[in-house]
């Protein structure tokens, strides 16, 4: 299962590739909306007959910015394109992400990045991998040394968020080397897999993350709520984080 959605993401992202321009401009709010909504199609247009094929017992939700419980069963859980406005505007940070629950659980994940031909993958306790090489979070032990960062996850979440997450951005920057605020967030907990960042937080928990969630665990990393328990999908917010930082991180979250 785990081959053929691969191919089926890495299809989608191929499609997606074709559409992108580092020349990409828009010029209204309108103008991005559509380019963001034509996009997601595109790709969504590719995924949901592939990914039916392969599981047609799960059930499917595309929307990126959604939260919650789910019902029992399997759900195929899609962020189309995982960074769309970057891609719109040209820049480069931008995925395409799938995921597999079962029952609450992520048991799957595809994360893909086509412009650097990165493929990472997950499948419950089985390990992470980039283009089939084992990931393994990094071994900092201090936030000193540490790159954290955090992301805008839904649009329009009002003044108090912003107020929220600037406060913790704050209050990290005074502990941590380097701490970035940037989306998509799926990208931030790929490279917190991956060894290259630190620690991650996230004042929401969408439903869309649980991909990235799933790469930092099976890479050995520790992803908790931010009282310390254990992150579910329904977690009001989560750290993630390499585990000789995790209760450093946690400690000035809170």
């Amino acid at each position: 299962m785990l081959a053929a959605t691969t191919a089926a993401v890495r299809t989608a992202g191929a499609r997606m590739f074709k559409r992108y321009s580092t020349e990409s401009r828009t010029s209204s709010l309108e103008e991005l909306v559509a380019a963001v909504r034509a996009n997601d199609a595109a790709v969504v247009d590719v995924l949901k007959p592939a990914l039916a094929e392969i599981r047609p017992q799960a059930r499917w939700l595309d929307d990126e910015h959604g939260s919650g419980e789910l019902g029992p069963g399997e759900w195929w859980l899609v962020d189309p394109v995982g960074g769309n406005m970057n891609a719109v505007q040209g820049m480069t940070d931008w995925n395409i992400g799938v995921s597999l629950v079962r029952d609450g659980r992520p048991v799957l994940a595809v994360l893909h990045f086509p412009l650097f031909d990165e493929t990472c993958t997950a499948v419950e306790g089985e390990g992470a991998f980039l283009n089939g090489v084992r990931l393994r979070v990094s071994e900092k032990t201090s936030l000193d040394g540490a790159l954290a960062g955090t992301g805008q996850a839904q649009p329009g979440q009002g003044p108090e968020m912003a107020d929220r997450v600037g406060a913790s951005y704050a209050a990290m920057a005074k502990k941590a080397l380097h701490v970035r605020i940037s989306v998509p967030v799926t990208h931030q907990l790929a490279q917190v897999a991956a060894g290259r960042m630190d620690v991650h937080w996230q004042y929401d928990n969408v439903r869309a993350h649980a991909s990235g969630v799933l790469l930092v665990q099976e890479a050995g990393g520790v992803v908790t709520d931010l009282d310390g328990k254990p992150w579910t999908l329904t977690s009001a917010g989560y750290l993630a984080a390499a585990p000789g930082v995790h209760a450093e991180a946690l400690e000035v979250l809170g």
